[in-house]
């Protein structure tokens, strides 16, 4: 399919490109447009146009500067418009998703001579609900007695003189055309709680049947992604889609050219998207008070026929239920040693985890009595809400068309909550297969000292192996860190690529050996010795930084991080932004203007910060990393993970904890360098990456720096 045509104009796009921007061709570059145009004109066709044969999968690692989404794009376009398909550019987070939006896809649009069309999609959450709008400028206070129980589902009506006038101005907005009902183009920040009140999801929603269906802004958004040639979107919503079965919210994935940049986060997100939790106390106090205010509601409001009929039942369910929420927690609080834990965040929780996600017998079954009323309470909500759908279309006696407009996303999000605790307890209260990766289970308590109950796979393979690879018509999956120790075997092992996948790298522009320094200094401590170490950092760090104006310093956990800056000289510490004092944007502008003022500022940050974080020339000379950033031993998926591997007779030290350093410390390193032209250095503060076998593995991994090793 990709015929000499195809080849042309792939071929002119990036030269063409290139003349304008006055650029010069990146080997790298024409490497990674090269695989994209394999992959995806490579792909044979069966008679409706679909995928026949093989899952058509590749990974690309392209180190920054390498320009991958010109690369991509120039390559993607064309093949995706010949064969009438859209290309869908899933990106982990939203600063690449502005970027390509705003600057890359405008920038390829008048440079590469390509006509296409380009949306951007978000979720339903992202917009406003106009029949929640119209509902909430209702008579408010007849209307509060009729959705009595509802507040924890988003439908706290009651609102004040403020939250009268902003959505008196929402209205007016969208009438006159000056808002689009999107949230991010609301010209004012919004409170959660006021914004909350105006979002639906997929079980809320009545769709077709809705009043406001033909102005729906969420349905005009959808309807314009259709028609575009590409879009972008992120992880999350591409996993939402394609757990509805796909084409709910996208296209029908069959039909989708997929590019899944910063894509090693893909494993990770699918895990998360298929995890559970609830809290018990908060769980109990809901179905308290489903009880007692539908019990209320009945008695003021007489319904006849069937949903009458079900619904007299709820409250009953409901109170039958609370006991047995509240004998888990007793029972769970009796085998519970919850010990403080520090999560990726760097956030200190009280955390009790089950080995090997092996729950004890009186646990399971008082977890399957919780399954069992939760499920006879999904199926009394399923049937009410199947009955307000009829009676939308007229099709039911005893509910008026408009009382079940109003009705069903009340009854949609009781039903939604109903179901996540029965999916929750089912999950909870099973055996795990022999042979299979378990179930991670753990609790956690909350500030408030309410139980929260956690299950989640640990491995996204089988479901990215299930619902993406093998249902997309193509898919690409590039980032600047995929590789981990040199090889793609651990992503391809966390996300289940196909046999047929091909994994190729994409070498960076940047000469690293010219453009700076990797020092491994000998500061006298072990990092294995956390006071020691600490007491090292401060004693060094102020000699470290002395020369720099910009640098970042990064520690693998929040109480190193915390004590390194209480013990810093008074005089330098007023130069140090520590993360969690300010919000990341807050704290990255801060630094910059220090910076643009030629005063020394340094960023102390976590994980979140080694990662995504482009402070190019002087705003980054110089990265510390205080320690190799081995997993945060407490992350309760991570633990049931190691030990699985280790029940099978593997070691999940080097097979699991030393790649993922590995990974986590290139993306480190890749702070430095942002552009071909800037420099500065590396200090790497833990002498394990020179005194034990598995570190010099780690540091072989490392881009080619100049290196300084005492």
């Amino acid at each position: 399919m990709l015929n000499d045509d195809l080849k042309g104009q792939i071929q002119t796009a990036y030269r063409t490109f290139l003349e304008n921007k006055s650029l010069k061709p990146r080997y790298g570059q024409r490497v990674m447009i090269a695989e994209v145009a394999k992959l995806f004109g490579g792909v044979e066709l069966d008679e409706e146009g679909h995928r026949a044969g093989e899952a058509a999968v590749a990974v690309v690692e392209a180190g920054t500067g390498t320009g991958k989404t010109v690369a991509y794009c120039l390559a993607g376009i064309p093949i995706a418009r010949h064969l009438g398909k859209p290309l869908v550019i899933s990106t982990a987070t939203v600063a690449l998703q502005e970027q390509i939006v705003l600057k890359d896809l405008p920038d390829i649009q008048r440079n590469a001579g390509l006509d296409f069309r380009f949306s951007l999609a978000k979720g339903r959450g992202r917009y406003v609900c106009l029949s929640k709008l119209d509902h909430l400028l209702q008579d408010n206070q007849a209307l509060a007695s009729r959705q009595q129980g509802f507040a924890e589902e988003g439908f706290n009506i009651e609102i004040d003189e403020a939250g009268f006038k902003l959505y008196t101005r929402m209205v007016e907005a969208l009438a006159s055309n000056k808002w689009d009902g999107e949230r991010d183009s609301w010209p004012e920040a919004l409170e959660d709680q006021d914004w909350a009140r105006l979002t639906t999801d997929h079980i809320q929603c009545t769709n077709r049947r809705c009043g406001h269906f033909n102005q729906c802004v969420f349905y005009k958004a959808r309807e314009g992604v259709q028609k575009v040639d590409v879009i972008v979107t992120n992880h999350d919503l591409v996993l939402a889609d394609l757990a509805l079965g796909g084409g709910a919210i996208l296209p029908d994935p069959r039909d989708c050219l997929y590019i899944f940049d910063e894509g090693h986060h893909l494993p990770d997100k699918a895990i998360a998207h298929f995890a559970h939790h609830t809290r018990l106390a908060a769980t109990a106090d809901w179905l308290d008070q489903l009880d007692k205010n539908l019990t209320k509601l009945l008695a003021q409001h007489p319904l006849p026929g069937d949903f009458g009929r079900l619904l007299e039942q709820v409250p009953a369910q409901a109170k039958d239920l609370r006991p047995h929420q509240q004998f888990m927690q007793q029972a769970l609080t009796e085998v519970a040693d919850f010990a403080s834990a520090e999560d990726f965040s760097g956030q200190i929780r009280p955390q009790h985890r089950f080995e090997h996600g092996e729950v004890p017998e009186h646990l399971r079954e008082l977890a399957g009595e919780l399954k069992a009323g939760f499920g006879r309470l999904t199926d009394l909500l399923q049937r009410l809400v199947d009955i307000l759908k009829e009676a939308m279309d007229g099709e039911t006696v005893g509910v008026h068309q408009t009382q079940a407009e109003e009705w069903y996303p009340l009854f949609g999000a009781l039903l939604a909550r109903a179901e996540g605790n029965w999916t929750l307890w089912t999950q909870f209260a099973l055996v795990d297969p022999e042979g299979k990766p378990p179930t991670a289970r753990w609790l956690t308590l909350t500030e408030t000292n309410d139980i929260e109950v956690h299950v989640s796979p640990i491995l996204a393979a089988d479901t990215l192996r299930q619902y993406l690879w093998h249902s997309a018509f193509a898919a690409l999956v590039t980032s600047a860190t995929i590789t981990a120790l040199g090889k793609f075997d651990r992503f391809s092992h966390r996300a289940g690529l196909p046999k047929s996948a091909v994994c190729t790298l994409a070498p960076s522009p940047f000469r690293h050996a010219d453009c700076g320094v990797l020092r491994i200094p000998d500061i006298g401590a072990d990092p294995r010795d956390n006071s020691g170490h600490s007491a090292a950092i401060i004693r060094e760090l102020p000699v470290m930084l002395e020369d720099a104006l910009g640098s970042l310093v990064l520690f693998s956990s929040r109480r190193q991080m915390l004590e390194v800056f209480a013990g810093l000289p008074a005089e330098f510490r007023p130069r140090v932004l520590v993360q969690g004092d300010l919000s990341k944007q807050e704290l990255i502008r801060q630094h910059r203007a220090r910076v643009d003022k030629d005063e020394p500022s340094v960023i102390f940050g976590l994980a979140s910060f080694a990662e995504g974080v482009d402070l190019p020339g002087r705003y980054c000379e110089h990265v510390v990393i205080a320690k190799i950033p081995f997993a945060v031993p407490d992350d309760p998926v991570e633990a049931a993970l190691s030990e699985w591997i280790e029940r099978n007779g593997g070691n999940p030290f080097m097979e699991i904890a030393v790649p993922d350093a590995c990974l986590r410390l290139v993306q480190a390193c890749g702070r430095l360098l942002r552009t071909e032209q800037d420099r500065g250095v590396i200090t790497l503060l833990d002498r394990r990456l020179v005194t034990q076998r598995y570190g010099k593995a780690i540091l072989n991994a490392l881009p080619p720096f100049r290196r300084e090793i005492e």
